[in-house]
């Protein structure tokens, strides 16, 4: 199971709400998928982040499709309830914290996050070396903690995947120790120099 947590990457996560973010305003379907999404809290952070910076009516518009390979069965039923132990919330401003979480009645010493934040994330159980999307036209791509476990061929197939289904202009978030394959550079343009972030170029 990879290692992950809110908030976590949180460089990266600003170039969301500085570079991205005003492309997707004027979009009707804000389609995202976050693969390798292991218990959730790389999409929910994603959602926290787009519902705090973009009006809520232009939030209803996004969907996050989350997915995992998921071997343990234990993802679903996590992220479809979106309940996690409050010690793991520690590390997220606080403002997020206050404001979209709760006392889960089900589970003490949990919190759960709010309902208009869970209803944006899909979660599918899904293996990316089928080189199948999850759906096409997606606006925002990411994929962290799971390159690094493929051979660089298997990266490469993967990575043109998902140029494949992202939408023309669309995003691609990578983990910061994963470079773009010098095969694939002319894909996309890296939108900043400090994060793994990378803009679709059309027609390639």
């Amino acid at each position: 199971m990879a290692f992950t947590y809110f908030f976590r990457d949180l460089q990266t996560l600003e170039v969301i709400i500085e570079h991205i973010l005003p492309s997707l305003r004027g979009r009707r379907n804000i389609d995202i998928w976050s693969a390798g999404c292991a218990m959730g809290q790389e999409p929910y952070t994603i959602a926290l982040l787009l519902k705090e910076n973009m009006g809520p009516m232009i939030f209803r518009n996004v969907k996050i499709y989350a997915s995992d390979i998921d071997h343990s069965n234990l993802f679903s039923t996590i992220i479809e309830t979106g309940s996690y132990p409050e010690e793991e919330l520690k590390r997220m401003p606080k403002e997020y914290f206050t404001r979209y979480f709760s006392p889960d009645p089900k589970k003490p010493g949990n919190l759960i996050i709010a309902e208009e934040i869970r209803k944006r994330l899909i979660f599918q159980r899904h293996d990316l070396l089928t080189l199948r999307p999850v759906r096409d036209q997606l606006a925002l791509i990411s994929c962290k903690n799971v390159l690094l476990h493929f051979t660089e061929e298997e990266r490469v197939k993967v990575i043109r995947m998902f140029y494949d289904s992202l939408v023309d202009g669309g995003y691609l978030l990578t983990e910061q120790t994963q470079k773009m394959p010098p095969e694939l550079s002319h894909l996309f343009e890296q939108v900043v120099s400090h994060a793994q972030v990378f803009k679709k170029v059309p027609g390639r």
